[in-house]
């Protein structure tokens, strides 16, 4: 299939009608505007279901009840919109429900402004909601990348009866770039035998749907169950892209565009003779511990750069456990980082300012 220039926006509408998404609810708000629009469009051309609920915790139980009966749902919004799901994300984690949530971030805290952020690692990674849960958290760098996660995601949220989620600023939905809408390969998915969608089959027990349990017991063993299924995700979904790391001497970290001008702050550094490399984690959760701590091993620091006041920087710190200096350098408000501003904040780093 030949390549079409698509806003970021749409063509994550348009990868999720292709990975089969038959359920859309969702809420205006910038800089996501586009994918509802998209949806609102292209859902009943074919088949599917589109809804602008009264408000994203109105959208959010929508996806938990269209998830519940088995269907590929999907919702979007941005920051503060996915701030008001938070509650129906941690019920549809506790349920083992499979769907798709995509972020598109704006700057905040509070109602904050329209300009790309990635002030929501934490609300994302760290749980958002309420109680001991996760979501897959997967971060595009490009158009294409984004769309191809998209399929991806509800693919593993599938697998695993587990939220994903897309996690863009706002630079990913309003860009436009080129995309190609290949074919997926999808994996061997198990059948939806959980799904609440009628008890046709009187020889098994009614499939109940459910989030609440009153006794202890019943609650700690959906914890532990969640548990293990983390750890498989762990073991089997971490992704990460290293990028000149090989005779790496600094490493910087980013993720989403950042990344994309931190590889440009690493060409830069070295036309300067400093020797740099990128590693971008793909999946912010689960994240790729193993991979900056195996480069701790090797470097003699890192820069973690972030559109936030710095966030993904615990992750790196942890991961590499004090064996060498990780600085950072972040940019908020809606200011994106240039590269010259990055290898200022590198050689300083490397001159132990």
């Amino acid at each position: 299939m030949a390549k079409v220039l698509m806003k970021g926006n749409e063509a994550i509408a348009e990868a999720a009608i292709k990975a089969g998404c038959t359920h859309f609810f969702g809420y205006p708000i910038t800089p996501q505007n586009q994918i509802p629009e998209y949806m609102s469009k292209r859902m009943p051309q074919v088949g599917g279901t589109f809804i602008q609920a009264e408000s994203e915790v109105s959208a959010i139980n929508m996806v938990y009840g269209a998830a519940g009966a088995g269907a590929r749902a999907m919702t979007s919004s941005s920051s503060p919109g996915i701030s008001l799901k938070q509650e129906g994300i941690s019920y549809i984690a506790c349920a083992q429900l499979p769907c798709l949530i995509v972020n598109i971030i704006r700057s905040g805290p509070g109602l904050g402004g329209i300009l790309p952020s990635q002030g929501d690692y934490f609300q994302a990674t760290k749980g958002g909601g309420h109680g001991d849960y996760h979501l897959v958290v997967l971060a595009p760098s490009s158009v294409q990348e984004a769309a191809d996660l998209v399929a991806e995601g509800f693919d593993i949220a599938d697998q695993y009866r587990t939220p994903v989620m897309i996690l863009g600023d706002g630079m990913i939905g309003q860009m436009m770039e080129p995309v190609e809408f290949k074919e997926h390969q999808s994996r061997k998915l198990p059948e939806k035998t959980w799904a609440a969608n009628g008890w046709r089959d009187k020889s098994r027990p009614r499939n109940i749907v459910n989030s609440l349990y009153i006794e202890a017991e019943a609650m700690e063993e959906v914890n532990r169950q969640l548990q293990a299924k983390y750890a498989e995700i762990t073991k089997n979904e971490t992704r990460v892209q290293e990028i000149m790391c090989e005779d790496a001497d600094y490493i910087i970290a980013a993720f989403g565009t950042t990344a994309r001008i931190a590889k440009n702050a690493a060409l830069k550094a070295r036309e300067m003779g400093v020797k740099v490399g990128v590693i971008r984690p793909i999946t912010l959760w689960p994240f790729p511990t193993e991979t900056f701590a195996k480069a701790a091993e090797r470097v003699k620091g890192m820069l973690c750069v972030e559109m936030n006041t710095g966030q993904m920087i615990e992750d790196v710190r942890l991961s590499v456990s004090g064996k060498v200096p990780v600085e950072f350098y972040g940019t908020t408000g809606g200011f994106v980082p240039t590269p010259d501003a990055v290898v200022e904040a590198l050689m300083k780093l490397k001159e132990g300012r």
